[in-house]
């Protein structure tokens, strides 16, 4: 047989022979599945320069507790506050459901993302909730806790795309959180509370913190520990990961 129609069988065997093999992991999901999109995108963004990983923090505790009995097609993660913008890519990434790179208004639609944070965090919290704003992602819930805006940030007004939103503040210290919160259009967003937590009348004790945190910002570091603060965030959230027909929040007692 001439070589050149040894090449040519030997080859087409070779095409057969790859086609079988896609075909397969097609079958079994290898190749021709996709994830589909989360049921509830979970994103906390943690303060100060704390990382996304740091064990003694609110929002990472947080998000551990979270995920022990999250719903199996739920997602959750933790962004340092500087990292907002992966944040953002995450969100588009996990609402593009057909993984072509552009969201349509149903798969925005389909959002379900909830929103938390401390200090720096809480109001990366805003800022990514106006970012979604603008290209018409809707959010369940945002939730501030402390919340400390950068110079040219505005972390005090909710845009119309969230839900629900809440606020918790302690009022003390160089360093101390936004006392009020309100809605850009209370039609479309319901503020559920600003809470204030007071640690001079009732200080909680946090571990692994420096002297110059206990010196200067005691206060605001106690709301990033506090578990009772903590856990009224986290009762928030599990309300949305599950909502019942006409659901309104419980309001969070101090």
């Amino acid at each position: 047989m001439p070589r050149l129609a040894r090449f040519r069988m030997l080859f087409a065997a070779l095409v057969l022979l790859a086609a079988s093999v896609l075909s397969l992991r097609a079958e079994d999901g290898a190749i021709a599945s996709r994830p589909p999109t989360p049921s509830t995108i979970i994103i906390g963004f943690t303060g100060g320069f704390v990382g996304h990983d740091s064990p003694n923090h609110g929002p990472v505790q947080l998000a551990q507790r979270i995920r022990k009995n999250l719903p199996h097609d739920a997602y959750i993660q933790v962004f340092e506050n500087r990292h907002r913008k992966s944040a953002y890519n995450t969100v588009l990434r996990l609402l593009d459901r057909d993984h072509d790179g552009v969201l349509t208004d149903q798969e925005k639609a389909q959002a379900h993302i909830i929103l938390f944070g401390h200090s720096w965090g809480a109001s990366a919290v805003v800022l990514l909730a106006r970012e979604l704003d603008r290209i018409g992602i809707p959010v369940l819930l945002t939730v501030q806790v402390d919340s400390v805006a950068k110079l040219w940030q505005r972390d005090g007004v909710i845009p119309e795309n969230v839900v629900a939103a809440a606020n918790f503040y302690q009022p003390h210290g160089l360093i101390h959180g936004r006392a009020v919160i309100q809605a850009a259009d209370a039609s479309k967003t319901q503020i559920l509370g600003n809470y204030r937590y007071d640690y001079n009348h009732a200080p909680v004790k946090c571990e692994a913190t420096s002297w110059v945190g206990r010196t200067f910002m005691a206060s605001h570091i106690e709301s990033e520990c506090d578990p009772h603060l903590w856990s009224e965030v986290e009762n928030l959230v599990r309300q949305r990961l599950q909502p019942e027909p006409g659901f309104v929040a419980a309001v969070p007692l101090p």
